[in-house]
């Protein structure tokens, strides 16, 4: 993979990782990745692990899995319970979230102690259902190692137990996770077929469309997009004509050091 040539760039806050008045919140929650994942997940709960945690889904009936942005994500987990974050909470204590939640979070104290970090949208080895399944993971840049580590803060020991993964969370494997850009260009290639990757029942180049679009939105600072209404898309918007696949190929060419020059051509989906 190319890596950009200022990683220092990802040290600023997005709309989304900027903890606004709660940044003393998180100025004090440790910079050592394998603990400040596990911090996480004494703060955030993953809506579809809700159950396989014991936990009784209706505790969660007023909330949403809406992606927040960081400052209202704090705001929100002060309003259930006024305690430091570094204190575990119990499992009907923790805030509803998805996999972007915990990326956003571990990316907004990265970039809060001057570490260079950004989400990436792709697709996971690891999970059931798929073989690759839609995902999001944070990415940071070890100045020590001259590389980018991929971090995924939700697997906990519960999912390392189920999912019978054999790798660090703290630093996946590149193998493990796919960038949407790589998905798109493995799937071009022949290396990936398209109906082994998705969420739930949609599959296929369309939504290696959806994440390529959303990687690339993510690496220019914009890690929620209009991309996320994927599921209204209707059959005759799913199938892809050459012009759209031509596009992509462009899009997925142009890669991490076009990201920023691409995203606004990447406004809204071809279906709204």
């Amino acid at each position: 993979m190319t890596e950009p040539a200022t990683p220092d760039r990802y040290v600023n806050h997005s709309v989304f990782t900027d903890p606004g008045a709660y940044a003393a919140l998180i100025g004090g929650l440790p910079l050592d990745i394998a603990a400040l994942c596990r911090t996480l997940q004494g703060l955030l709960i993953h809506e579809a692990w809700i159950e396989r945690q014991g936990l009784d889904p209706a505790a969660f009936s007023g909330q949403s899995r809406a992606t927040l942005p960081v400052a209202r994500r704090l705001e929100q987990l002060l309003t259930i319970a006024p305690r430091p974050l570094s204190i575990a909470r119990p499992g009907a204590s923790r805030a509803l979230a998805t996999c972007r939640d915990f990326s956003l979070m571990m990316c907004a104290v990265l970039r809060h102690h001057g570490v260079p970090a950004r989400i990436r949208c792709g697709f996971g080895r690891y999970f059931t259902g798929h073989p690759y399944h839609d995902h999001w993971v944070c990415e940071y840049w070890a100045r020590d190692q001259q590389r980018w580590v991929l971090v995924d803060a939700e697997l906990d020991e519960l999912h390392r137990s189920l999912l019978k993964f054999d790798f660090d969370p703290a630093d996946v494997p590149r193998t493990e996770f796919i960038t949407g850009i790589e998905a798109w260009q493995r799937c071009r290639s022949g290396t990936i077929d398209p109906a082994q990757l998705g969420h739930g029942p949609t599959t296929g180049l369309f939504f290696a469309r959806v994440n390529l679009a959303r990687d690339l939105l993510a690496l220019a600072g914009v890690e929620t997009s209009a991309w996320d209404t994927w599921r209204a898309a209707g059959e005759p918007h799913r199938a892809l004509d050459e012009a759209a696949l031509s596009l992509c190929d462009g899009l997925a060419q142009g890669g991490e050091e076009g990201a920023i020059e691409i995203a606004p051509s990447l406004a809204a989906p071809p279906w709204q």
